[in-house]
């Protein structure tokens, strides 16, 4: 699943993991190997706020508060979109319920890290960490909200991180 980031005449450019930050991959969607598919919502995260909100068009369905990247390993801003929803228990406690992959890669990762450059929005075993800069880069929320969010966002679904 790509999310359509920007059009050029019958070019669309699209977000994707093998493409460094802000770097789209060009396509044409009329070929037969592309399905076309609206999706009717999008993630906005303010880093200043360490706020994630679900839009639905114009309207804010739902905000969180989040957890965002330490000084140093800082959130990286742009563009991405969500590429799995993956199950935390896979992968270790600290990943919480639930993990929305996204398209992005931390360029920032901390000294020692073996937990790879992909960025994603997942839970925490450790709630009180939301709301401050403490993370790797990636954003973490509650389980409780994660689960709303595995349950209303699908694969595709544009994330914009800002300032």
């Amino acid at each position: 699943m790509l999310a359509v980031a920007a059009h050029r005449g019958s070019w669309v450019g699209v977000t994707t993991t093998n493409l460094p930050n802000g770097q789209l991959g060009w396509l044409k969607p009329r070929s037969s190997d592309v399905t076309r598919r609206r999706v009717g919502v999008e993630i906005v995260v303010s880093l200043s706020r360490r706020s994630l909100s679900l839009k639905a068009g114009r309207r804010t369905v739902r905000t969180v508060a989040v957890a965002i990247g330490r000084p140093g390993s800082e959130t990286p801003k742009g563009r991405f979109a969500v590429t799995d929803r993956i199950s935390g228990a896979a992968f270790g406690p600290y990943y919480g319920c639930c993990i929305l992959a996204l398209s992005g890669h931390q360029p920032h990762t901390p000294a020692g890290w073996q937990g790879g450059d992909r960025l994603a929005i997942h839970g925490t075993d450790s709630p009180g960490v939301i709301g401050t800069a403490v993370t790797a880069g990636c954003l973490r929320a509650s389980d409780s909200d994660l689960h709303v969010l595995m349950q209303r966002v699908p694969l595709g679904t544009p994330v914009v991180i800002r300032g």
